[in-house]
């Protein structure tokens, strides 16, 4: 551990949230010189209290240790360049773009890849007024189904949640044509063009 690079990150995110020394260390029931000690990079906070100032600056605890933010570049967005992420512990749908460090359960996820669906995958799409219409017969079993169906524009994405031993018959509002995306418990995240 470099407590010279940690110090000046305790520093930083203390600053931003605009807490003193001492309103610091009293909310980890410590003394302001550890606090200051840390700063000053002459020692490092104890391990055991690393995930206290983890969550009370709300920063990842690697990034904590390693005495460094890494902001992502800021990128012009296309919703159709969204990842998805998707707990396989809990079921939570996530998503991110730009290289986002995603985790749930504990754990980080990885972005799930996007495949192209074979015709015999597609969902059948309708219009119905001005909304999609969409469907399938896709097996909707506890251990096998559709967990969510997106559709993704430029500028926009309308996501609904799908649930097993339900039929998929879900409708979105029609706001341009895009990128229809669907996640398969066991085969993965696909999508085709609407």
């Amino acid at each position: 551990m470099d407590c010279e690079k940690i110090g000046k990150l305790i520093y930083s995110l203390r600053t931003e949230r605009k807490l003193t020394q001492k309103k610091l260390a009293e909310y980890m029931n410590i003394s302001d010189k550890a606090i200051s000690k840390w700063e000053r990079g002459l020692g490092c906070p104890d391990i055991a209290l690393l995930p206290e100032l983890s969550n009370i600056f709300g920063v990842n605890l690697e990034n904590l240790l390693a005495g460094e933010l890494d902001a992502n570049d800021l990128v012009g967005g296309n919703m159709k360049k969204l990842n998805f992420y998707v707990c396989p512990s809990c079921g939570n749908i996530l998503t991110g773009s730009n290289g986002a460090v995603i985790s749930c359960c504990g754990k980080k996820l990885p972005a799930l890849t996007l495949q192209e669906a074979e015709d015999t995958e597609k969902l059948t799409v309708g219009k119905i007024e001005n909304e999609f219409f969409i469907s399938t017969d896709h097996e909707m079993t506890k251990d096998h189904y559709i967990t969510f169906v997106a559709l993704l524009t430029g500028d926009s994405i309308m996501l609904r949640k799908q649930y097993p031993e339900w039929n998929i018959q879900t409708r979105i509002p029609y706001f341009g044509h895009g990128m229809l995306v669907w996640y398969c418990t066991k085969h993965g995240l696909f999508y085709q063009l609407i």
